[in-house]
């Protein structure tokens, strides 16, 4: 018998939409689309280049090992078009064809490119992790490395590698303290973590990028500074300057912002178009971007769900039905979350007004990975390597 229930399309399977797809499941038909085979994180880079083994527990796991995904349509490719008006998508399939989805509700969580570690090319899971691996080969010969940009990422690489005691590490930012966008304590306290790491860091050097380079690579020559600095050179240069370019190439002009990102208003829904919502990294949310935290995706989630009540598309509602309110999005002034990443002393974790606690990392493994990640958030995944 044909699926009567509503079509909801998902573009992107990662943190968020994962937690999107599977909640809208329960009542919707979903079909995602995603262009890897599996969820790999953009999350935690250091761990990634120090510690491969951790990382991949938490950050690195095939759909099939989703239970909830079993209710989820998955298509393996890229969406080149769509058609926001007729509401279709184009998806070009990772086998060579393409399809037309029809959708009657669309969530845009495509994210962003970020270097070398984030990026939408169509690939399986062992292509994903080749790229990072060339990097990790890269490093193990480095006597000097060079981290240039001092975001969570840049910070998360620095203190990491100089942990590890592997090379000499640098780190350059263009301001006077590592960490934008978070509160002035925590600020403080990284500045201190990444002193006792063993991390020099360089205040006040804003790097001249080659032409035509976006950061999907280390680089080996000097590094220049449009600040004055003599050039730096290491053997190897790592570049997290936050340089993003969001995934909506597929997706109108006029529902884009200069930049690229996706227009969305209160409820992450893009303007003019009350069955489209996004989230996450390629949302222009907020001036952070920050819904991939913040409970984003239950924001879409609730909204895609009374949209198509009000439209009698919801299974048990009436069309005609007075419509309820749309949840809202709020965004706090500062960043948060795990800036670190697991280490052997543990989980520190940074909240937007400036405190900060750290879990153990005997409690922080099985309870908050295992636990409220892979149980709670993601309704459990089965046994894998």
């Amino acid at each position: 018998m044909p699926d009567a229930r509503p079509v909801v399309v998902v573009a992107g399977l990662g943190d968020t939409g994962v937690l999107v797809a599977t909640r809208l499941a329960r009542r919707f038909r979903v079909v995602a689309v995603a262009t890897r085979p599996g969820l790999v994180s953009g999350q935690e880079l250091g761990t990634r280049l120090v510690d491969p083994d951790r990382w991949r527990r938490s950050y690195l796991v095939p759909y099939h090992r989703f239970r909830r995904l079993d209710r989820v349509e998955r298509l393996h490719g890229r969406i080149s078009a769509a058609d926001l008006d007729a509401g279709t998508v184009e998806v070009a399939l990772a086998d060579g064809t393409s399809v037309t989805q029809r959708y009657d509700a669309l969530v845009v969580a495509t994210g962003v490119t970020n270097g070398f570690w984030r990026h939408d090319r169509v690939e399986d899971l062992a292509a994903a992790e080749a790229g990072v691996d060339a990097v990790r080969t890269d490093l193990a010969g480095a006597r000097t490395v060079a981290v240039v940009g001092g975001g969570a990422t840049g910070v998360s690489v620095a203190a990491n590698l100089a942990r590890a005691g592997r090379a000499d590490v640098h780190l350059f930012v263009s301001g006077d303290a590592p960490l934008p966008g978070y509160h002035p304590r925590v600020r403080r306290w990284a500045t201190g973590v990444l002193t006792r790491d063993g991390v020099t860091l360089h205040p006040g050097h804003r790097a001249v990028i080659p032409a035509g380079f976006t950061g999907d690579r280390p680089t080996h020559e000097p590094v220049e500074w449009s600040t004055g600095q003599a050039p730096f050179a290491a053997d190897v240069v790592l570049w997290t300057t936050g340089a993003v370019h969001p995934h909506s190439g597929f997706l109108p002009a006029a529902v884009l912002d200069p930049d690229g990102f996706v227009r969305v208003d209160a409820h992450l829904r893009v303007p003019g178009h009350p069955n489209v919502f996004a989230v996450g990294d390629v949302a222009a949310s907020d001036p952070l971007r920050s819904s991939a935290r913040n409970w984003g995706y239950r924001v879409v989630v609730t909204n895609v769900r009374r949209t198509l009540a009000a439209a009698g598309r919801a299974p048990g509602h009436a069309r005609g039905r007075a419509p309820r309110r749309l949840a809202r999005y709020r965004a706090p002034a500062y960043r948060w979350g795990s800036v670190l990443g697991l280490r052997d002393d543990g989980l520190t974790v940074v909240q937007p007004r400036g405190a900060r606690f750290r879990l153990p990392r005997r409690i922080a493994e099985p309870l908050l990975f295992r636990g409220v990640v892979d149980r709670v958030l993601y309704g459990g995944l089965r046994p894998g390597s």
